[in-house]
Order: structure tokens, then sequence, then C-alpha cells
């Protein structure tokens, strides 16, 4: 039974390095020294703080609010957010949720509200007459 704990580094501790410094960590070296450039985000989403946008999400739900905050990742902190709800007739409804932290990973799209128009789909004739066809 002591010997087992021998083969796995003896009494150096886990690893069996000892104070030689192991492998991999932060610190190592000149290249360490150099600094990578900073990302930009493709996304310049500064320009639409406390301006009303719509975020649609992955899972098909769409909302609009204030856009009050944003990070590297996308994370979204919106105000007064309402939550745009179509049925199968394409009726739409609001529902009112206040104040949404939005993570980044789950948005599909993000457009301001000013600006921007819905418009009829122009594919829409093009499929009915081929299922009439």
């Amino acid at each position: 039974m002591s010997e087992r704990g021998h083969f796995r580094g003896g009494p150096r501790g886990r690893g069996g390095h000892g104070d030689r410094g192991g492998r991999g960590g932060r610190g190592g070296g000149a290249a360490g020294q150099q600094e990578k450039p900073k990302k930009e985000n493709i996304l310049d989403l500064a320009k639409y703080m406390d301006k009303e946008i719509r975020v649609k999400f992955n899972g098909g739900r769409e909302v609009t609010g204030l856009l009050k905050g944003y990070d590297q990742l996308m994370n979204l902190v919106l105000d007064e957010v309402k939550e745009v709800m179509r049925d199968d007739e394409g009726n739409t409804s609001h529902r009112s949720l206040g104040l949404l932290v939005a993570r980044g990973t789950l948005l599909v799209t993000i457009a301001p509200v000013d600006g921007s128009e819905e418009i009829a789909n122009p594919f829409l004739e093009e499929e009915e007459e081929v299922q009439l066809g």
C-alpha cells in the first residue's frame, strides 16, 4: 500500500514536478510580454444605447426594448421590454416583461425599431403558385 503513493509522484505531491516549474501556465518567456491586438466587435451597439431595438432569439421569440448595456459576448440588457407574440393567423399581441438580460449566444437578429419597417414577403406568391400548380 505504501508503494502506491510512490508511483503517483511520491512525497513531492501531485504531478511530481517538484520545484522545476512544471508545464504550461502563465508568464513564460518573452512571448508573454507582447500584447495581442484588441478584437473589435463586428456590430457597434454604442450608437443604439438608450434607443429602442428589436431582438429575435433562436427559439422564435421576439422582443423590443431600450438598450441599456451590452458586452463583447453580445449579452444585452434591455429595459421596458415587450415580447411580440404572433398567433397562427398572423395577429400580433404584446406582453410587458420589464427589465431583461439576454444571453448573447441566443440572439439571432438585432435591429433598430426606428428606421425599419416590415414588408410583405416577396416569395409568398411564388410559393402559393407552386402549391396550386
